[in-house]
């Protein structure tokens, strides 16, 4: 069975930005494919996050791949 992590979500309305932390640790942010996502990796380059800008605009899904 897998270990089970807590996942952080936190939205800011003002800013219109949401960020999801798969584990909170140091780390940095690259960008995706898509111009509102970047991905949080660790510094072994192990995605441990990502943010959305402009979260509120987003009314497709979207569909990228983090790096692993």
């Amino acid at each position: 069975m897998a270990e089970k992590r807590p996942i952080t979500v936190w939205y800011d309305r003002e800013g219109d930005f949401l960020e999801v932390l798969f584990e909170r640790k140091p780390g940095y942010f690259r960008q995706t494919s898509s111009d509102h996502v970047m991905e949080k990796v660790d510094e072994e380059g192990h995605v441990i996050g990502f943010h959305i800008l402009r979260a509120s605009l987003v009314t497709q899904p979207l569909e990228l791949e983090l790096a692993r």
